[in-house]
């Protein structure tokens, strides 16, 4: 089991590295449309559809990441009820659950919107790159994000001990 732990922390690096890549081409791209704008009035055409594309390719990929540890923001006027009552980690365990399985509705809505982007040949102004790659991807990370929750979810209710990690 420890080895299936590492391994999942090895994975969790190449989202980052994609958002890594993602936001280092987005800062260059940046600077360059900046300077060719002042200095010579002659802006990247296509820098607008690259940022959309780059911000959901940054946002996206490491969505699941995010969703699976204690990244999220929390009001916590009920804490000290769960917390007394010893029902912090069943509360914490359902809503997982719960989040994850809702999350099905925005991957099938995306999924439909990057078909059809696909069957009418949708592509970007500039560049023309066909605009259902970019659905497809966001449909798969919010589906793996669902999956994820789904996951942490249970492990929280079944097996706490297996989140419990010094990273």
């Amino acid at each position: 089991m420890h080895a299936f732990i590492q391994t999942i922390h090895r994975l969790k690096q190449l989202p980052i590295l994609v958002a890594s890549v993602a936001l280092f081409i987005l800062m260059v791209m940046t600077f360059f449309d900046v300077v060719l704008r002042s200095v010579f009035n002659a802006p990247i055409e296509a820098a607008t559809e690259l940022t959309r594309i780059l911000m959901a390719i940054l946002v996206f990929s490491v969505l699941p990441i995010m969703s699976a540890g204690p990244h999220h923001i929390a009001v916590d006027l009920t804490d000290p009820i769960f917390h007394r009552l010893r029902l912090s980690r069943v509360r914490d365990g359902l809503i997982y659950i719960i989040s994850g399985l809702l999350l099905y509705l925005p991957v099938q809505r995306v999924w439909v919107l990057a078909e059809r982007w696909r069957d009418y040949g949708d592509v970007t102004e500039y560049l023309n790159i066909p605009q259902f790659y970019v659905g497809w991807f966001i449909a798969a990370s919010v589906g793996l994000t669902a999956v994820v929750m789904i996951v942490v979810g249970l492990m929280t209710l079944f097996a706490p001990h297996l989140l419990e990690t010094n990273e």
